[in-house]
């Protein structure tokens, strides 16, 4: 069952589904918890969308399959919201992003950068940070938190690098990704209200990556609540 504090929304804002809130993962749903009610139903899509992305790459049978299935949302998300077809419910919620949805193209790309046959190389890495960065910049901008564009790009490239560290299995990419997050800009500010999700999940990502491992460790869970508190 969704907390009821989720519930708690202002006129116009989008539905929060509690289907979609149920099927995030704990760490998510540990850091949506520190931002304020009126924006938890965009982290809770802009998570869903991410798991979803993530599906199409890992499961794809051919890298193919998933740069069609990942190209159909962003042809979506090129055209108005009065044209995107019925009968898929985060697309339609999606539609908040208004003039933001430009983002959720980019996160699509992002993920793109990562299929195919050979294996990941400095650029493809890059780009799916970049991808999942512009769209926390994004975010930042839908959420009033303009001054928090700089930082939360940051934050959300370092990660982006950290998770995609803990979820490698290949020496050589694990050790790639793990330099470039070493060499990656730190984050210059605190996050406001807003945008504290991506200070939890960033801290929870980052140690658990200088450990080798996924993110699941009580200390994430310790990091996730000094930085969902202070913002970094």
């Amino acid at each position: 069952m969704v907390n009821n504090s989720l519930n708690t929304q202002a006129k116009g804002d989008p539905p929060l589904a509690g289907e979609a809130f149920d099927a995030l993962t704990p760490p998510e749903r540990l850091a949506i918890a520190y931002a304020p009610a009126r924006w938890r139903p965009y982290w809770v899509d802009i998570f869903e969308l991410d798991s979803r992305f993530a599906r199409i790459v890992a499961q794809a049978s051919e890298p193919m399959l998933a740069q069609l299935r990942l190209a159909w949302w962003r042809e979506n998300f090129d055209k108005p919201a009065d044209a995107w077809p019925s009968g898929e419910p985060l697309l339609a919620r999606l539609a908040a992003w208004n003039d933001e949805r430009a983002a959720l193209s980019g996160l699509a790309e992002g993920w793109e950068a990562l299929v195919g046959e050979g294996a990941l190389d400095v650029t493809d890495m890059v780009a799916f940070a970049d991808g999942r960065a512009g769209a926390m910049a994004a975010l930042a901008r839908i959420s009033g938190a303009q001054d928090d564009g700089k930082a939360a790009h940051q934050a959300g490239f370092r990660w982006a690098l950290a998770d995609l560290a803990g979820h490698l299995t290949d020496g050589a990419e694990r050790e790639g990704v793990t330099a470039l997050l070493a060499g990656a800009e730190p984050v210059s500010s605190r996050l406001s209200r807003p945008m504290r999700p991506l200070a939890a999940l960033r801290a929870m990502a980052e140690r658990a990556a200088g450990d080798g491992r996924h993110i699941g460790g009580g200390g994430d869970f310790l990091a996730a609540v000094r930085a969902g508190l202070t913002g970094r």
